[in-house]
């Protein structure tokens, strides 16, 4: 029986190392995915602030790209190579790899509002938890997924936890201690600033941190 783990982390750095450590277990690289929240792309977009110049939008996203590909996925061949910037309503900026970037991909314009959720259900997440993950790369964090068989579920979640995958459960509780009713797709994306706001707040707190199928 195949299964599907998924770990939420709060930055592309820990997701990305996740998958490296899957992949060096001997996880297929094509069934890891990998998608993170790319809001500073439309920093880049604003132009560097010294010289006035405007950056286009493929120049941003390359840029983006680029740093990801060579950097913190570098590591990873098949999933470096499939990386691509996407922008989904509710959600804004994406950067993607692997299946769950395919679908996406695939899914056209008009089905991507719904295209994150609708990948990861697909994948056998259950409603609630998709929307959670959902919920929480709108909100600057990271995913990753990898199917595995259910011999290997232990150990995928073992390793998604240590790189710090953080309990989606404990986060999506203080989401809504705080007001959120749930993921909306047609939400307002947060903006780059506002998402380091709340990843200085989330990394001071203390945490259960876990990773869910």
């Amino acid at each position: 029986m195949v299964k599907t783990v998924v770990g939420s982390f709060d930055s592309i750095a820990q997701a990305a190392g996740a998958a490296r450590a899957l992949r060096a277990a001997g996880f297929m690289e094509n069934d890891v995915s990998v998608v993170a929240n790319n809001a500073q792309r439309a920093v880049a977009r604003e132009g560097d602030a010294t010289t006035g110049e405007a950056a286009s939008d493929d120049k941003a996203s390359g840029a983006a790209k680029g740093i990801v590909a060579g950097g913190a996925l570098g590591g990873v061949a098949g999933l470096a190579a499939s990386l691509m910037g996407l922008a989904i309503p509710g959600i804004g900026p994406i950067l993607a790899a692997g299946p769950v970037a395919a679908a996406l991909a695939g899914a056209g314009a008009g089905a991507v509002a719904g295209g994150l959720i609708g990948s990861l259900t697909d994948l056998g997440v259950s409603d609630t938890h998709a929307e959670y993950y959902a919920e929480a790369v709108r909100r600057g964090g990271a995913l990753v997924t990898v199917k595995v068989d259910q011999s290997r579920v232990q150990e995928a979640e073992q390793i998604i936890k240590a790189h710090d995958a953080f309990d989606i459960e404990a986060r999506a509780s203080q989401w809504m201690a705080a007001g959120w009713v749930g993921y909306n797709p047609n939400g307002e994306p947060y903006t780059f600033e506002e998402i380091e706001r709340n990843r200085t707040r989330w990394t001071a707190a203390q945490r259960p941190r876990s990773a869910r199928s």
